[in-house]
């Protein structure tokens, strides 16, 4: 017996030894580095960019499910920036969404922040996009224009080409609002159509919902978080048509529950890793 696990223990130990420790978790859809994620930004924080707990969260969940990203952002200035104390723009600055953005990147060559300009669908195997102000104000013209907004050349060009490869697109709050604007009746989910105030939370962004309807999409009011009284993952919606889940995220305004966030998008996150291996 005690031959036997010497062996097994050997045998553990060589596989082991093949690859660092970080590599050893196996995600619910395949080996750590079989799904190659790209991950598009639109500068860093909730008012004026892509919001900082939704781009950590996708990365995590990524990260757990076994799967590489890489990710993009514009190379370009952003429409503004805020003040997060005063929650107001602030006078005379200007700043870079890459160089913004390249504050969630945390190593060097494939982990640092790269251009959107560079990103080819032949590349990977999906596409997210984590939500934030930077959607309506950087990503798309929607602040100033609402549902006639126009969108990003490469936004508008990397989403086209998931669609038209039948390769998975992820969209986190106010995410959703790109697709539904140039892709064709996709269905997509931002939460509640209506603002209801409860002790919870709030949905301040309504308005939103109801441009993305009016561009043509059906949209399905979904809660922000994961029901077990339901066989239904009620935090997410998913096309399985056009391969497009979304999920709610930060269009619920909570000032306290953020692991509601957290699952909301790990739920997303394993849909698209789902689809991608189909």
């Amino acid at each position: 017996m005690l031959a036997s696990k010497t062996i097994l223990s050997k045998q553990t130990l060589a596989v082991l030894s093949r690859q660092p420790a970080c590599f050893v978790h196996q995600g619910d859809y395949g080996n750590w580095g079989n799904t190659n994620i790209a991950l598009v930004f639109s500068g860093c924080g909730w008012w004026d960019g892509t919001d900082v707990h939704e781009g950590v969260y996708t990365m995590y969940h990524l990260s757990r499910n076994g799967a590489r990203f890489q990710m993009f952002a514009p190379n370009q200035q952003q429409m503004h920036v805020i003040d997060y104390v005063k929650k107001q723009p602030s006078s005379g600055e200007n700043r870079n969404m890459m160089m913004e953005a390249a504050r969630f990147s945390h190593g060097q060559g494939m982990m640092q922040m790269q251009d959107l300009s560079k990103l080819d669908v032949n590349s990977f195997d999906a596409v997210i996009f984590p939500g934030g102000h930077g959607v309506i104000k950087n990503l798309s013209s929607f602040m100033k224009d609402g549902k006639d907004c126009k969108l990003h050349g490469d936004v508008e060009r990397i989403l086209k080409e998931f669609h038209r490869s039948r390769k998975p697109i992820g969209l986190a709050s106010m995410a959703p609002l790109l697709a539904c604007r140039v892709l064709p009746s996709i269905e997509v989910t931002m939460g509640y159509e209506r603002d209801e105030n409860t002790r919870w939370g709030n949905w301040p962004h309504t308005n939103m919902v109801q441009a993305v309807k009016s561009m043509g999409a059906r949209h399905n009011v979904r809660e922000p978080y994961i029901s077990f009284q339901s066989t239904l993952f009620t935090c997410t919606y998913v096309d399985e048509k056009n391969k497009v889940v979304s999920t709610p995220s930060f269009m619920w305004d909570t000032e306290y529950h953020y692991h509601y966030i957290f699952d909301g998008i790990g739920n997303m996150v394993k849909h698209v890793m789902r689809m991608s291996t189909k």
